[in-house]
């Protein structure tokens, strides 16, 4: 009975679609690049070919690409729920 509440009150998601796909890839690289901003270039553990990703070391990295996601998603479910995907 509780997960068939469950399941009613989860909002709508969206199958995999090259839309969505560009979406998330526009949100990572516009949160990488104000992560170029935040961060200070060299710190932190180096990447082999740094200058793909602004100079941003792997922790750096992993933590603009997480933010990344999670606005992502959120554009994603909001871009949907406006009928535009």
């Amino acid at each position: 009975m509780t997960s068939l509440l469950l399941a009613a009150a989860s909002p709508e998601t969206f199958s995999w679609s090259p839309k969505v796909g560009l979406l998330m890839v526009l949100c990572n690289i516009f949160v990488i690049y104000l992560g170029t901003k935040i961060f200070k270039a060299g710190e932190g553990t180096q990447l082999p070919n740094p200058k793909y990703f602004g100079g941003l070391g792997l922790e750096a990295l992993l933590a603009t690409t997480s933010l990344g996601h999670v606005i992502g998603f959120g554009v994603i479910l909001g871009v949907g729920a406006a009928g535009l995907l």
